[in-house]
C-alpha cells in the first residue's frame, strides 16, 4: 500500500488554514475598515472641493450675485455689460461718430529706395519709438527693403502700438501702418532723421483711416456729449459698460437702453448655491448614516472629523454677515439639513435691501469667504486635516498588506510542518501494516 499523498496534502492544508484563519480574519476586517474609511474620506474631500468651487465661483472675477438685464430698442446698434450695482432706469443715446484707428499707407516707398542709415521715429499719444535704419538692414546690402523695415517696426521692444503690414496688389507692394488702438490720441506721426530718401517718401503718405474718438450724445441728438477713444464706454454709469456699433443719421430716433433687475437670473444664482450645498449634505449623510433596517451603516458614521465639518458648515449657513443671514432672504434648512428657498420671501427681501444681499455673498469676509476658509482647513493639499487622515489610512492599508504577506509565510511554514508530520505518520502506519502482514 502506497502513501496517500492527496490525503496528506488535504490534512496539511486544513490544519495550516486553521492555524492562520483567526489572524487572517482580523487582518481582512481591519483592511476592509481602513479601505472603506479611506474611500469615504476621498469622496468627502472631493465633495467639499466641488462645493467650495461652486460657491466661490459665484464671486470669482468680481462677479455679482445681483443680475441686471439690459434691453436696447435696437439690439444691433449696441451691447451692454452690467454689474450688480447698475441702477434701473431708461437711457437714450445718439451716436454721432464711432471711434476708429489710424491707418497710413506709404505708396511711394519701394524696395531699394531707402538707404541703410539714419532713423525713423513714430509717435502716438505723447510716446515715441525709433527704428535704426542701419540696424534694420539685415542682409547688409546697403538698403532697407520694405520687408526689413516692416519687421524692424513690428519687433521694436518699445513699440507704442504701431503694426506694420505689406499689402500686395497688381504686382506692387505697399507698406501700411496701423494703430492698435482707436482714438484721436493714438494717431501715428512719422519723422525721419538722416535719410533723405525715406523723408521724401513720407511726404506722399496716404491716410486710409482717420484716428477718431467715439462721439455719443446722452439724452438725444442735442444731449450731453460723451467722447471716448474706444467704442466701448466702460462704466459709463456705475456698473454699466456699453459698446456702440452704429452711427445715427440726423433726425433719427435715439437708441434707448432699459436697465432692470433680472429676478430670475438672480434667483438662479442662489439656487446654484443651494443645490451645491444640498449635494454636499447628501454625500455627508450617506457617509455618516447610522444604518439599521433601512440602510447600510456609513463608513464614517461615528467619525468626529466629519461631525465637526458638518456642524461648522451648518453653523455658517445660519450665521449673520454684516447683519444679514440666508434666513433673512428666504433660505432655510429643513430637518435633514438640506436648504430650501422661499421664493416669495426671497424676492421681497432682495428688492428691499439688494446691497445687504450682495454683501452676504460677495462682500469682504462674507458667507462665501467664510465657507472657503473653513473648507480649506480640511481640503488643503499641503496640510489639510483630510489629507493627514487619508495619508494615515493609506499607511494602515499598506501595513495590512504587509501583514497578509506575513500570514502567507506563516501558512507556508504550518503547511510544510504538517505535511512533513503527516507524511511521517503515514510512513509509520505503512511500516506497521507491512510488519503485521508477516504474522
Amino acid at each position: 500500500m502506497a502513501i496517500d499523498s492527496a490525503y496528506v496534502q488535504q490534512m496539511a492544508t486544513q490544519l495550516a488554514t486553521y492555524e492562520v484563519q483567526g489572524a487572517e480574519r482580523r487582518a481582512q476586517r481591519n483592511k476592509t475598515g481602513y479601505s472603506a474609511q479611506l474611500s469615504s474620506l476621498t469622496s468627502l474631500d472631493t465633495a467639499l472641493k466641488t462645493f467650495k468651487s461652486a460657491a466661490y465661483g459665484l464671486k470669482s472675477n468680481k462677479a455679482s450675485m445681483l443680475v441686471n438685464s439690459a434691453t436696447f430698442s435696437k439690439p444691433e446698434q449696441a451691447t451692454a455689460t452690467l454689474g450688480g450695482k447698475a441702477v434701473a432706469g431708461n437711457y437714450q443715446f445718439f451716436v454721432e461718430q464711432l471711434a476708429s484707428s489710424h491707418q497710413l499707407a506709404l505708396p511711394q516707398l519701394r524696395d531699394g529706395d531707402v538707404a541703410a542709415g539714419g532713423s525713423l521715429t513714430m509717435e502716438q499719444d505723447g510716446k515715441s519709438f525709433s527704428i535704426d535704419l542701419g540696424a534694420a538692414d539685415k542682409d547688409g546690402d546697403g538698403t532697407v527693403s520694405l520687408a526689413e523695415l516692416s519687421a524692424a517696426i513690428n519687433s521694436a521692444s518699445d513699440n507704442t502700438g504701431v503694426k506694420s503690414a505689406l499689402v500686395r496688389s497688381s504686382g506692387e507692394v505697399t507698406l501700411v501702418l496701423s494703430s492698435e488702438k482707436s482714438g484721436e490720441a493714438n494717431a501715428i506721426s512719422l519723422a525721419v532723421s538722416g535719410n533723405a530718401d525715406l523723408a521724401a517718401a513720407l511726404g506722399n503718405q496716404e491716410e486710409l483711416s482717420a484716428a477718431r474718438d467715439a462721439r455719443v450724445r446722452m439724452g438725444g441728438e442735442s444731449g450731453m456729449l460723451l467722447q471716448n477713444a474706444s467704442n466701448t464706454f466702460e462704466n459709463l454709469m456705475e456698473d454699466v459698460t456699453i459698446t456702440f456699433n452704429q452711427v445715427h443719421a440726423s433726425g433719427e430716433q435715439p437708441l434707448t437702453l432699459t436697465v432692470d433687475r433680472d429676478n430670475e437670473a438672480t434667483q438662479a444664482k442662489v439656487k446654484t448655491f443651494i443645490d451645491a450645498f444640498n449635494t454636499l449634505a447628501g454625500v455627508i449623510d450617506g457617509l455618516t448614516g447610522s444604518g439599521g433596517e433601512s440602510g447600510t451603516r456609513g463608513a464614517l458614521a461615528s467619525d468626529s472629523t466629519v461631525r465637526a465639518i458638518d456642524n461648522s458648515l451648518n453653523q455658517l449657513i445660519r450665521t449673520s454677515f454684516d447683519g444679514k443671514s440666508l434666513i433673512d432672504f428666504g433660505v432655510s434648512a429643513s430637518r435633514d439639513g438640506k436648504l430650501t428657498l422661499d421664493v416669495e420671501r426671497f424676492q421681497k427681501s432682495v428688492a428691499a435691501d439688494p446691497d445687504a444681499f450682495e454683501k452676504l455673498f460677495t462682500g469682504k469676509d462674507s458667507l462665501i469667504d467664510s465657507l472657503d476658509k473653513n473648507i480649506a482647513l480640511y481640503t488643503n493639499s499641503g496640510n489639510g486635516l483630510l489629507k493627514a487622515r487619508k495619508d494615515n489610512l493609506g499607511v494602515a492599508v499598506k501595513r495590512m498588506d504587509k501583514q497578509f504577506e506575513d500570514i502567507d509565510r506563516q501558512y507556508e511554514q504550518y503547511y510544510n510542518r504538517y505535511l512533513k508530520q503527516y507524511t511521517n505518520l503515514m510512513q509509520i502506519q505503512l511500516s506497521m501494516e507491512q510488519t503485521g502482514g508477516l504474522f
